[in-house]
């Protein structure tokens, strides 16, 4: 009588359902308890860089045409080449087109090549616009790089085999983003920044939030791979992204996340949605999913160890039927009651403040 597992089977819903529901008042939607569980067991987080770590809203800095090439005729074939592309850089360039009053002529055909660039013809020439591998793949005569962008990325247009010249495109890392990385690490885990950026981008990125692990001009594939080694090794791995080439990468980790902002794939592919781009939401989410584990192994221990006393008890002829059953009964309610912590409260679950990540850290 006095045996049972009531406070497991009653405690560890409630405490998935808690946690559940304390991530999302945070701003963090988890498709279900299995992926509360494993985020609680996270030990690496793999980041992606653009709309990440960045904001995902680049904006051109400078033109750098080639000899014999004008601004506005390296401007004019970038943005009617990247006219139909969801790229951020993309995006940013033919916006910038726009705010410069220049007339974007439609592309007749548009091919996409993930990780290097894109392939149009606009009305009788070839042009591409991608990075520096894309131009070797397509054999345009590239000079030695002598710009420095920073933290920016260089993206190169060509028309008909001749090189017109690059466009400096630089993003924002996002304010919460270094906070965040901070947390983690003082929580113990290890961070890795995946990008199909140039090396001097991520570089300058990952070094600015402090990340040490850091892999640059990666194509989907080698995300995905670069995923399947960290699990292969063992480690419950955790991918932050937000744009299509994130979505392999997402769907092979233990724990995909995507970012709010990104894309409808992206979102189907990931296990979390930080609703607020925010990765301070993130880490707050990652702590209650810790603290979600605790609790039920809590329960757990406390279940065995109560079932263990009262049948030492009982074989002794220490405990009656009466005493038994109100051991029973008050053991499950404390369980459930420690479940119940994690309910979200009006009070406690307002919006989360950034600067409160170095105490939800500790939890």
């Amino acid at each position: 009588m006095v045996a049972g597992a009531c406070g497991i089977a009653a405690g560890t819903p409630l405490a998935i359902l808690g946690g559940i529901g304390r991530s999302a008042r945070l701003g963090a939607i988890v498709k279900g308890g299995v992926h509360l569980e494993t985020l609680g067991k996270v030990d690496t987080v793999v980041l992606d860089k653009t709309g990440t770590l960045t904001f995902g809203r680049p904006e051109v800095q400078q033109l750098l045409p080639s000899p014999g090439t004008t601004d506005d005729e390296l401007l004019d074939a970038a943005a009617s080449a990247e006219l139909r592309s969801e790229h951020p850089l993309g995006r940013a360039i033919v916006s910038y087109a726009r705010s410069q009053g220049r007339k974007i002529v439609e592309p007749t055909s548009f091919a996409y090549t993930p990780g290097r660039g894109i392939a149009t013809r606009i009305g009788e020439s070839t042009v591409l616009v991608g990075n520096r591998a894309w131009m070797a793949e397509n054999g345009i005569g590239m000079p030695a790089s002598d710009h420095d962008v920073a933290a920016g990325s260089e993206v190169f247009a060509a028309r008909d085999g001749r090189l017109l010249g690059s466009l400096a495109v630089a993003d924002t890392v996002r304010p919460e983003a270094k906070r965040a990385v901070e947390a983690l690490h003082r929580l113990g885990i290890r961070t890795v920044l995946l990008t199909g950026d140039a090396r001097h981008v991520a570089a300058a990125v990952g070094g600015a939030l402090g990340i040490k692990e850091i892999e640059a001009e990666l194509l989907p594939e080698d995300k995905l791979k670069r995923i399947q080694a960290l699990v292969a090794q063992k480690r419950v791995v955790a991918m932050v992204g937000d744009g299509v080439n994130d979505a392999p990468a997402l769907a092979e980790a233990s724990v995909g996340v995507a970012m709010g902002s990104g894309t409808d794939v992206a979102q189907e592919s990931a296990d979390v949605v930080l609703l607020g781009n925010d990765l301070a939401r993130f880490v707050e989410t990652l702590a209650v999913a810790r603290r979600t584990r605790g609790i039920i192994w809590q329960n757990f221990a406390g279940t065995i160890g109560v079932d263990a006393l009262g049948i030492v008890l009982a074989a002794f002829g220490f405990l009656n039927p009466l005493l038994a059953a109100a051991i029973h009964v008050v053991s499950e309610l404390v369980f459930i009651l420690n479940s119940a912590r994690l309910l979200p409260t009006p009070e406690k679950t307002v919006t989360a403040k950034p600067e409160l990540i170095p105490e939800l850290a500790k939890v």
